[in-house]
């Protein structure tokens, strides 16, 4: 498909998503079972996750604790007495023949989360509700097998599922939602967020109307969607499929659809079922949960410091430009370490740049978690105190002392520095045979640079370091320079 500018501009998209995170807890919601990832198919297995006659569910308690911490990130109303339901319909990796969820009392009701776009607009996305779920198994269709296999590992495993209201408008918003959404859960450690493994899933519901008109279009909810990247993908294929078909006069039938990650297209699955067709009615086998003052109160007192507060300190008390800290935050550990070197000192500038520069890129470089980091914040204020008294300069601490200290044997950054003999040279009376040997050594450059090619100051300097190596004072240097050639 290829519409026109001209076309696209005259509808309006309208988006509203569905994202179902898998809670990192270690059993299932209703059993025992393990949720380990990656097991053997059908080993983390019971009889009640495989529905035999007479079993009863029991509620996994961390699950609601998980639910809460999102819904009290989210700004939603916590409800109090809750009630699950049986959504009834039959697919093989469903044992039980229905889905426990909840239905007219989610956990969580309204709510919202402020993204931020490419262009730096902030928005506010308003949520419908988050409600707790089981989740089905997984059907397998192995190469050249004609026959479906299921594995009843993932039955049974906890989701929240986090429903927004038609509030989106563009994949790009939907993009930057799901990143915050996948940063809250990892900052909250009730979702590892890994959308590869299926732990975190979405749909989008999608529609097209003309601008200016009071109705919404008819919606199509879209599947099978493991990336953020590929979320964008199928949200620009439908609204310009859907735009399409509305330029030919064809009518759009509300419908599941099927993302296709290879050729970036969607296709049909089912007509969309109607609320009443999954004939939801309370769940007899669970009691109403009633969540009291108390257990509230102690689940709030848990709650890390979340991304939003983290930018509002960093931005109001380290005085860091909007990127620095959309990147400083990206992980709860990297903003934590972040933040433990900001209080052992004051240079937040040179904090922030080593931390984005020289530390995420060997944790990137050695894929390591920035728990595994070897240099403690300490450490690392030392070798930044170091560089601000004038005794080495970034260049030498970057590629000599850092990654002497990633060695972590104990020894302080003035203890390397001194070893390697790298103290920096800052004694004017020391560098001032080195300055004029290097200016005797190019005279034609000094005319050049006397007749005003100033451009050639870095020359110079950089010939003092070569001749000091690297030892000399680039301040001093510069000074003993300007005072010579002046002269």
């Amino acid at each position: 498909m290829a519409l026109s500018k001209e076309i696209l501009d005259k509808y309006q998209p309208v988006i509203g998503l569905e994202v179902h995170a898998q809670l990192s807890t270690q059993s299932k919601i209703f059993a025992p079972d393990s949720t380990e990832f990656g097991s053997l198919p059908n080993t983390n297995v019971s009889v009640i996750t495989l529905a035999h006659p007479g079993i009863l569910p029991r509620l996994n308690k961390k699950v609601v604790e998980y639910a809460i911490k999102m819904g009290l990130a989210c700004h939603c109303e916590i409800n109090r007495v809750n009630f699950f339901d049986r959504k009834n319909y039959f697919y093989p990796d469903l044992p039980k023949g229905f889905q426990t969820t909840q239905d007219k009392a989610p956990i969580c009701k309204g709510g919202y989360v402020d993204i931020k776009l490419k262009d730096g607009q902030e928005k506010r996305i308003t949520l419908n509700r988050i409600h707790m779920e089981d989740d089905a198994g997984k059907n397998m269709h192995l190469a050249g097998e004609v026959d479906t296999l299921v594995d009843y590992n993932r039955a049974g495993v906890p989701l929240i599922e986090i429903v927004t209201e038609p509030d989106l408008r563009t994949s790009d918003e939907a993009f930057a939602l799901m990143t915050e959404l996948r940063k809250l859960v990892r900052y909250l450690e009730v979702c590892d967020g890994n959308m590869e493994e299926g732990s975190m899933r979405c749909d989008a519901n999608i529609s097209v109307m003309l601008k200016g008109a009071k109705e919404y279009g008819k919606k199509v909810e879209v599947k099978n969607m493991n990336s953020m990247r590929n979320v964008q993908r199928a949200i620009d294929f439908e609204i310009e499929r859907q735009i399409e078909m509305l330029e030919k006069g064809e009518t759009i039938f509300s419908e599941t659809r099927q993302f296709d990650a290879e050729n970036g297209t969607t296709h049909g699955m089912r007509t969309k079922e109607e609320l009443n067709d999954y004939r939801y009615f309370p769940e007899p086998d669970l009691q109403p949960l009633h969540i009291s003052d108390q257990w509230l109160s102690d689940i709030r007192s848990t709650m890390p410091a979340l991304p939003e507060e983290l930018y509002a300190r960093f931005h109001k008390e380290y005085s860091l430009s909007d990127y620095d800290i959309s990147v400083l935050t990206d992980t709860k550990e990297l903003a934590l370490y972040f933040d433990d070197l900001c209080a052992k000192t004051k240079n937040y500038k040179a904090a922030s740049n080593w931390v984005m520069g020289s530390v995420k890129s060997y944790l990137n470089e050695l894929t390591l978690h920035m728990n595994e980091f070897p240099i403690k914040t300490a450490e690392l204020s030392d070798l930044i105190a170091l560089i601000d008294s004038g005794k080495v300069n970034y260049s030498v601490a970057s590629q000599k002392i850092f990654p002497e200290l990633l060695k972590a044997d104990g020894r302080s950054p003035l203890k390397i520095a001194e070893e390697l003999n790298l103290i920096q040279e800052s004694d004017s009376g020391q560098l001032e045979p080195i300055v004029q040997e290097v200016l005797a050594k190019y005279p034609e450059k000094v005319t050049e640079y006397k007749n005003g090619k100033k451009g050639l100051m870095g020359l110079f300097v950089g010939e003092v370091m070569k001749a000091s190596k690297g030892k000399a004072d680039p301040k001093v240097t510069t000074a003993l320079l300007n005072k010579f050639l002046d002269n």
